[in-house]
């Protein structure tokens, strides 16, 4: 039976949760450097000043080398992970697998700090290496949880088939397993990408003198003036997170229906 009440609820916390959202574009392209209603006008002007900013490009590129590099190393870890957690059972499986996971549950804040302590006690520098170790760090679990659906999907007599032919535990992972799962691979490239982009904390803590995207948004709203060209480029980053979670998503629930599995649930 359907509750109004509970529907109310429901609308009410999304127009909360989505609201800031949908204002960020519209105050993006409102002409005024003030941030209120009413709204002065239509504008292009602060994505233009967006673009010419040169210490943005900088930052994005850092960026954008720190999210690929993350990426494909969770994704290799996630896929190691993910292929031992289901196929095989080892004492302490338990264990392992919920150390791997423990970042999910950890306050960033923490993890943060315990990484800027670790790498300044061995003297490693802060970097854009340093801040690739913390995103891996942080977005492996999500490639492990990922990829664990991927290869729980897998029918096990095409494994075993395989075997009979007479392929070998590797060719049969390279030539059977992995084409199976790759939609699970470019889902968990596409969500750890996303997850490293947006990532402000600890690429805060351990970027030292590297400025990272996430930290030039957040130094720029220090100054009035340059907040209208940070709602431009925060509109950008919506919509880019929006499309690679929707071509995530996509490949995930291509490669359960192409492993014939249920869908039990995603991102989207």
């Amino acid at each position: 039976m359907k509750s109004p009440g509970l529907r109310a609820y429901a609308i009410g916390y999304l127009i909360f949760l989505y609201a800031p959202i949908a204002l960020l574009p519209l105050f993006a392209f409102n002409d005024s450097r003030i941030i209120a209603f009413p709204l002065a006008g239509f504008t292009t002007n602060w994505f233009s000043e967006m673009w010419a900013d040169r210490q943005l490009w900088q930052a994005l590129r850092n960026s954008l080398t720190i999210s690929g590099s993350t990426a494909v190393i969770a994704t290799i870890l996630g896929v190691f992970g993910a292929r031992a957690s289901t196929r095989y059972s080892f004492p302490g499986k338990g264990g392992l697998v919920g150390l791997i996971m423990l970042p999910l549950v950890l306050p960033e804040m923490i993890v943060a700090m315990s990484l800027l302590v670790v790498l300044l006690a061995i003297s490693v520098p802060l970097s854009i290496f340093t801040v690739i170790l913390g995103h891996v760090l942080i977005t492996t679990p999500f490639s492990v949880a990922i990829l664990s659906s991927a290869f729980q999907s897998l029918d096990k007599s095409l494994e075993e088939a395989a075997y009979d032919l007479g392929e070998g535990p590797v060719s049969t992972f390279r030539l059977i397993i992995l084409p199976l799962v790759a939609p699970g691979i470019v889902s968990s490239l596409l969500i750890c990408f996303t997850i490293s982009l947006d990532e402000f904390i600890i690429a805060y803590f351990l970027a030292g003198a590297d400025t990272v995207l996430s930290s030039y948004i957040y130094g720029q709203f220090r100054f009035p003036a340059k907040v209208p060209a940070m709602l431009a480029l925060g509109t950008i980053l919506v919509l880019v997170s929006v499309i690679l979670l929707s071509i995530a998503e996509f490949f995930r629930r291509r490669g359960i229906a192409k492993t014939g599995g249920k869908d039990t649930g995603g991102f989207l």
